[in-house]
């Protein structure tokens, strides 16, 4: 496979990208933009093409469109609210990158020295991104059908995963239900960590309840790493239940166990 030196080390060409996914660009230059990220142009002034920020403002239009319509199809019995946390559910940040990671965008991106070293291949938002801007230069390339050909596979089985995990519910919503029916007070969110620069800023929430921190979460918004923090203390909360010494009077991991403050 053909490879090329970019940034912070070899890379997959857009080339070998397009050829692995299946993908057939009759202009590669929009995939390659797609693929380009902002801190390798800030390292390549010579570079003529723009970054992938135009593209992705695309894609995210296409999806919503075309997952709505996926999902309009697909259930045709479900009511209106229920398709619009579904769809909120498929074209969020944390599932885009998922799609992204499942088909090892990482190994193409085009990034500056800095962004690679520091972990932007693996990185959620960056991730997200990229994804919306192949869809995005999928679209501009070869029309709406070709998008569907592409994505339809992918959403076929997250959207089978959403409906066993209940993950199109809000979580902070379902841990407060939950929390609340057990006789505790609210949960308690609390940002503790802020890094990246300005423009790819990451947030780590995490969320207390009875004193006690339940779950930690990662995300590009405080918003998403409040989600992310009341997913993992769902799951904490679920498999105590399951293990039977989650108290019923007392906070949680007031039991008598020896209980510590990570997820």
């Amino acid at each position: 496979m053909k490879r090329s030196t970019q940034g912070a080390g070899e890379i997959e060409s857009p080339q070998a990208f397009a050829r692995r996914l299946g993908l057939k660009f009759n202009q590669i230059s929009l995939l390659t933009r797609a693929l380009t990220h902002r801190s390798f142009l800030n390292e390549h002034p010579d570079e003529t093409l723009e970054d992938n920020e135009r593209l992705e403002f695309l894609g995210d239009a296409v999806l919503d469109f075309l997952v709505g319509s996926w999902l309009y199809k697909r259930f045709p019995e479900m009511r209106e609210g229920d398709l619009t946390r579904r769809r909120a559910a498929l074209v969020c940040t944390e599932q885009l990158a998922e799609f992204a990671n499942q088909l090892q965008f990482g190994k193409a991106l085009r990034l500056g020295r800095g962004e690679g070293e520091g972990g932007g291949r693996q990185r959620r938002a960056l991730l997200c991104a990229a994804f919306e801007a192949v869809v995005g230069a999928l679209y501009l390339d070869s029309g709406l059908e070709a998008v569907n050909r592409f994505i339809e596979p992918l959403l076929a089985n997250a959207v089978n995963e959403i409906l066993l995990t209940n993950s199109d519910q809000d979580p902070k919503s379902l841990l407060q239900e939950r929390v609340q029916a057990m006789g505790f007070g609210p949960p308690v969110y609390q940002t503790v960590l802020t890094s990246g620069p300005e423009h790819m800023k990451s947030f780590q929430v995490e969320v207390k309840i009875g004193g006690t921190v339940y779950g930690r979460g990662d995300g590009p918004s405080k918003q998403a790493a409040a989600k992310a923090a009341a997913r993992a203390a769902l799951e904490r909360l679920e498999q105590e239940a399951i293990e039977g010494y989650l108290p019923s009077s007392k906070s949680p991991g007031s039991n008598g166990r020896s209980q510590n403050s990570s997820n």
